[in-house]
């Protein structure tokens, strides 16, 4: 079972709506914060307000919310007496700030760098498995998962992302030797053939250190390192990055967007502990894995409050039932459309990295919303 949420007594920023244009943002874009947590807010609001009224600070039981232009907030934050500005509040207010307003952290993958702000990076999918939901499964066949790779690399993918268990409702659980049965030759093959990353996805330390052993460059966990108390020491010694993806058995919620922020941290701090730092860490709300399809838009249309935590987030849309259910049960085959425009708000909202099937055709709507998106207008 997933490791359970510790609850600590630190303050904790989260952005608030509505949200502003990532596209044009500066230091003149207006920005709504909430800090949850922590000693002495109300003083702190007192003391912002007083500095600069027009801010709209205050507090209320255990957070202070705090709205204005980013710019007279962090100059707010710089004017306060030192003990204030030491205060963990103002520490974390001024991380997400940082966080908010600049690109996540550069990401060394083997031999290439990915530097984040500029472009989105294109993640496609091999699955060596028989009961793949997406349908695009080559069963254990380690020539054809290198042919399909070969495949999305010729169509832009700039990584693979191989996993050899599906992950689809009610899939069925394989051992760790089978996975690894599957996994090893393929990624062999594949490593030997082409020279983009390789992302390996499994939730079992046993299996990451196969294909770490193996020429992986990276761990895909679907459970965010929560599941595998082995996984996160596998990582840390490998020196690799890991996408932490949120993850849940049920789909039950009182606070959606904070329950999975404060799981993802989770997730962050098992990380750290372990030696992993967070610039070798990736996030992803997991689309579809412990939400409902209406629990998956809540998220997406939320996704920019994901910078705060600092990382790169990945987003993985493809295909899924979120779609189908949306365009009165569209089957997979015929879910490219309302993917692309998941990708698109994605990539619009703050999406390092998409993981696709269709890589040809959502290579193009990556690069002409990374220009609408990233380019600051002219």
């Amino acid at each position: 079972m997933p490791v359970p949420v510790e609850q600590r007594p630190v303050p904790v920023v989260r952005l608030r709506t509505p949200y502003p244009d990532l596209s044009t943002l500066s230091g003149e874009s207006e920005l709504s914060l909430r800090v949850e947590g922590g000693a002495k807010l109300e003083e702190l609001a007192v003391a912002l307000a007083e500095f600069r009224p027009e801010l709209g600070a205050g507090s209320h039981s255990l957070s202070l919310s705090l709205s204005g232009r980013i710019g007279a907030i962090s100059e707010a934050l710089s004017s306060l007496p030192p003990e204030q500005r030491a205060g963990p509040p103002v520490v974390e207010l001024q991380k997400a700030l940082e966080r908010f307003r600049g690109p996540a952290p550069a990401l060394r993958l083997g031999h290439q760098v990915w530097r984040f702000g500029e472009r989105t990076y294109l993640l496609g999918v091999v699955n060596v498995t028989p009961d793949s939901f997406s349908g695009d499964g080559v069963g254990s066949s380690p020539e054809a998962a290198a042919e399909r790779a070969r495949l999305l690399v010729s169509e832009g993918a700039d990584a693979i992302d191989l996993g050899a268990e599906s992950t689809r409702p009610g899939y069925r659980p394989v051992s760790a030797a089978d996975e690894i049965d599957r996994l090893v030759p393929a990624l062999t093959l594949i490593r030997r053939e082409l020279s983009v990353p390789v992302f390996a996805d499994t939730s079992k330390a046993e299996v990451a250190r196969a294909a770490l052993d193996s020429g992986a460059d990276a761990i895909n966990d679907v459970w965010g390192l929560r599941r595998d108390p082995e996984m996160a020491g596998v990582v840390a010694r490998a020196r690799v990055p890991v996408v932490c993806m949120h993850n849940r058995t049920e789909p039950q919620y009182r606070d959606l967007m904070g329950e999975l922020q404060a799981e993802l941290r989770f997730s962050l701090r098992i990380a750290e502990e372990a030696g992993i730092p967070r610039e070798r860490v990736v996030v992803d709300p997991g689309i579809g894995f412990g939400k409902g399809p209406q629990q998956s838009y809540a998220v997406l249309r939320r996704l920019c409050e994901l910078r705060l935590l600092g990382c790169p987030v990945l987003v993985g849309t493809s295909r899924k039932s979120l779609i189908g259910w949306l365009l009165d049960e569209r089957p997979v085959g015929t879910r490219l459309l309302g993917t692309a425009a998941t990708v698109a708000w994605s990539v619009a909202n703050g999406a390092d990295i998409v993981r696709v099937h269709d890589v040809g055709q959502i290579r193009d709507v990556a690069r002409v919303m990374d220009e609408l998106s990233r380019r600051s207008p002219s």
